[in-house]
């Protein structure tokens, strides 16, 4: 019997995160690399290897979000999205911290090289203001002779050209980086709830895919258990008609063989479908029953070909078919009628027939056309679809019903 998984909590598989935050932060380092080589920067290699440092730093935290983000999978979603407005704020401030550091020696470096490019001395003092230094001249005293000439001594003051960055600047600097950050991981997490909300619609479509099965076993189920006390009902009458006229010796060998019928027909999952031989094999036994009420009128005749028999069909399914003739051939005539069982293959489908050579459709009826061969087309219908065809008529010397089944074997 199928179970329906309906206790699974759906949920996006690890390699699609990781995926994800690899392939959002390999376009961030992208980007910024592309940036810094047209903004013609110095220390390219040292950048771009401090920029790798920062991208594996956001891949990892973008991983701790996922991993915080998932106890919230199976809330609602404005509780989700409150989760990741809050995760990602120390997950960026994380990530902008280790850019201040990586980036920091770079910035001194940079700052040295400015001023040996425009011949200007940059430094820093203790404080970290940043200084340059200034040349000046300073009179130093009159020289005798030379036209009352000054001279001058060259000597150089420090100017302080920004001023050491407070706590406040500092904190305003990482809170710049972090809100780039911030609503990178933001972008991350608008995916991850995309395919969140992709894996809840494939598992309800999953769902209801298993619950329309189970839905559609438990319909087959039901019409193939109608087929068997539909049987036990005819086949106890026959057996109460051989005991009242005092026929106890055929009344012995029809519950044996009632027995070795139903010894077979229940070893099989009634969704299951059987082999064609076994469906031919039980249907011998049921005409073997059938035989022990009308020794001499009831003929039969078996035609399966050899390349058919692993072809798979409902179980009993050509049981009210079998039964339709023994009841308005044989039993309607007293002259031997012969039942015909045969299978053949026709462009990829199974056609089974049961005819007879029996009066046809007497009196007008319709030949049973009710519960049994409504049970049949139901059971064909629920295994097939609409990809059936069942036909069911008088024809030139007796009455034949015929099944059309995609074909389908065994394995």
């Amino acid at each position: 019997m199928m179970a329906v998984s309906d206790h699974k909590v759906p949920s996006v598989p690890f390699r699609s995160v990781l995926f994800s935050a690899i392939a959002l932060w390999a376009a961030y380092f992208v980007i910024i690399t592309v940036r810094a080589a047209l903004g013609e920067f110095e220390f390219q290699q040292e950048m771009l290897v401090m920029r790798a440092l920062v991208t594996l730093v956001g891949v990892i935290m973008t991983l701790v979000l996922w991993s915080l983000l998932r106890l919230f999978d199976n809330r609602p979603l404005w509780v989700r999205v409150a989760a990741a407005l809050i995760i990602a704020i120390p997950a960026a401030g994380a990530i902008a911290q280790v850019n201040q550091w990586a980036f920091k020696d770079l910035q001194a470096k940079a700052e040295e090289a400015y001023g040996r490019d425009q011949g200007i001395n940059l430094r820093r003092d203790e404080a970290g203001n940043l200084l340059v230094d200034v040349p000046v001249e300073a009179k130093k005293d009159w020289k005798e002779g030379i036209d009352d000439e000054a001279a001058y001594t060259p000597r150089s003051e420090s100017i302080i050209i920004a001023n050491a960055p407070t706590g406040l600047d500092m904190w305003r600097q990482l809170i710049d980086i972090a809100l780039g950050r911030y609503f990178l991981l933001l972008a991350w997490a608008s995916l991850y709830f995309a395919l969140l909300a992709g894996e809840k619609a494939r598992l309800a479509e999953r769902r209801e895919q298993e619950f329309r099965s189970a839905a559609k076993a438990a319909e087959i189920r039901s019409l193939r258990y109608q087929v068997n006390p539909h049987f036990l009902f005819n086949t106890l009458n026959s057996l109460s008609a051989l005991v009242m006229t005092g026929q106890q010796a055929r009344a012995e060998q029809m519950i044996q063989t009632i027995s070795s019928f139903y010894r077979h027909s229940l070893a099989a999952e009634p969704t299951a479908d059987v082999p064609l031989d076994q469906e031919f094999d039980l249907q011998r036994h049921y005409l073997t029953i059938e035989g022990v009420r009308f020794p001499d009128r009831l003929k039969t005749k078996f035609d399966l070909p050899r390349e058919l028999e692993d072809a798979r069909v409902p179980g009993m399914i050509l049981q009210p078919l079998i039964e339709n003739s023994v009841k308005y051939a044989v039993s309607a005539v007293n002259r031997p009628i012969t039942i015909t069982v045969s299978a053949r293959e026709e462009f990829d489908r199974l056609v089974l027939t049961v005819s007879d050579d029996g009066p046809g459709t007497p009196d007008g009826s319709d030949h049973g056309f009710g519960i049994g061969l409504a049970n049949v087309r139901d059971r064909l219908e629920a295994r097939f679809g609409n990809d059936i065809a069942m036909t069911c008529g008088p024809v030139p010397g007796g009455y034949r019903s015929e099944i059309r089944v995609p074909l389908t074997r065994s394995g």
